[in-house]
């Protein structure tokens, strides 16, 4: 099925002239927060954010298709996005840690009728979502995302929806056990929430693998938990998960080892739709905020961050336009 008249509206506003999504992510809230008191050795406030978003937006929208900020801190950054098209968070940032199963909730005063009013194109919510979780835990993430869904759809705006896996024994994810797993939790996430049931327009995704994992990349540690030629295969399996537009999440790596995820996910023959990128474009930044001020990260984002960004635009050339996911060979072809 072809988008409604209001999702279609949304994702055009989101997407560049070749119909991908080249997105920049600021919508970190309270890891952004102790990020930046660490690398000071104090505290850090609301204003902080507020100063650290709008910097980011002001420089990487003029590089970017579309920004992904919250409503908290980051509404005074959005009126610095150089006609970007806008994303906002419906999430509360973090999870409560004494609650099994990672659970999430969405901001008190805020609804998609409220971040429409805001001046939202698109709608996005993260759920830490893993297969190997315990039904009751799942089912209780299924039905929110049934709901938050349904809201889309009344105010007919786009549902982003980024799924981030996790290990449920509790080891962590950068442990080789767990990228062996990766694969699974990442196919298994995007079969579930590509159902019609779900109402997800484009889904957020990681990489299928962990890069660090990946035999004969740059990324590579030493320990093996694929192949390359097995790498390759997983981003194809997990692409024939849904038939839904999806795009990748950068997950907190470098700029070099997420340029040469994306490298790998175009040598895959992977058909991907964009990125919704973040910290590797802009948190080596954080600490010359905290310790140098203002000044000198504005000088940083206007050099090193637009770097960064054109690095990740130039990796996108493989990517393909989310209309073809409707059979479309353009984007006037859907209305």
């Amino acid at each position: 099925m072809k988008p409604t008249p209001g999702k279609l509206a949304g994702l055009k506003a989101v997407s560049d002239a070749r119909g991908v999504i080249a997105a920049a992510a600021m919508d970190q809230r309270g890891s952004l927060k102790k990020s930046i008191a660490s690398a000071r050795g104090g505290d850090a406030s609301d204003q902080d954010l507020e100063n650290f978003k709008t910097e980011v937006t002001r420089v990487l929208t003029k590089y970017a298709s579309a920004i992904l900020l919250d409503p908290e801190f980051g509404l005074p950054a959005s009126h610095n996005r150089n006609d970007a098209g806008l994303l906002l968070a419906y999430e509360k940032t973090g999870y409560d840690s004494n609650t099994p199963g990672r659970l999430p909730d969405l901001l008190d005063l805020w609804s998609v009728r409220r971040l429409k009013e805001a001046g939202a194109d698109c709608i996005k919510i993260l759920l830490y979502y893993t297969p190997y979780e315990k039904t009751q835990i799942n089912d209780l993430k299924h039905a929110w995302i049934e709901r938050i869904g349904d809201e889309c759809n009344y105010h007919d705006i786009p549902f982003f929806l980024e799924t981030v896996g996790y290990d449920v024994d509790g080891k962590g994810e950068k442990t080789l056990d767990y990228a062996k797993k990766k694969p699974s939790v990442v196919s298994g996430s995007m079969a579930e929430f590509g159902k019609s049931r779900y109402s997800v327009d484009v889904l957020k995704v990681e990489v299928p693998v962990e890069m660090g994992f990946v035999e004969g990349t740059q990324a590579f540690k030493g320990e093996k938990a694929y192949t390359r030629s097995e790498a390759l295969q997983h981003f194809r399996d997990a692409e024939s998960m849904t038939d839904k537009p999806f795009i990748y999440l950068s997950a907190g790596v470098t700029n070099p080892v997420f340029i040469e995820t994306l490298q790998l996910a175009g040598e895959s023959g992977t058909k991907f739709n964009g990125v919704l990128c973040g910290r590797a474009t802009w948190a080596d930044a954080v600490p010359v905020y905290a310790k140098e001020g203002l000044g000198a990260f504005e000088q940083w984002m206007n050099s090193k961050g637009v770097e960064n960004i054109q690095n990740v635009n130039k990796a996108l050339e493989s990517a393909t336009p989310w209309y073809t996911k409707f059979g479309a060979s353009n984007m006037d072809e859907l209305g």
